[in-house]
């Protein structure tokens, strides 16, 4: 199985964001967006769950995507 990861913070999502899921979604099998959370950084202005419920939205008419959250601690 082909797979790809798109990882960013998606803060907010866009249409170019979209542009570039939909295109990848047709290079391979499955895509996994993944947005980015770093406390260490400035606050986003949209939260974690927001941001995802935005990509769960734009992106329904998809069957081979996932959309995830991953979190970075740094030192």
């Amino acid at each position: 199985m082909k797979a790809a990861i798109y990882p960013g913070t998606f803060d907010p999502p866009t249409l170019g964001h979209l542009n570039v899921i939909q295109r990848a979604t047709q290079q391979c099998e499955r895509l996994v967006v993944a947005i980015g959370e770093n406390p260490a950084k400035v606050p986003p202005a949209f939260s974690l769950d927001e941001r995802l419920h935005f990509l769960k939205i734009i992106t329904a008419d998809i069957s081979n995507i996932e959309i995830c959250s991953f979190s970075r601690e740094f030192a």
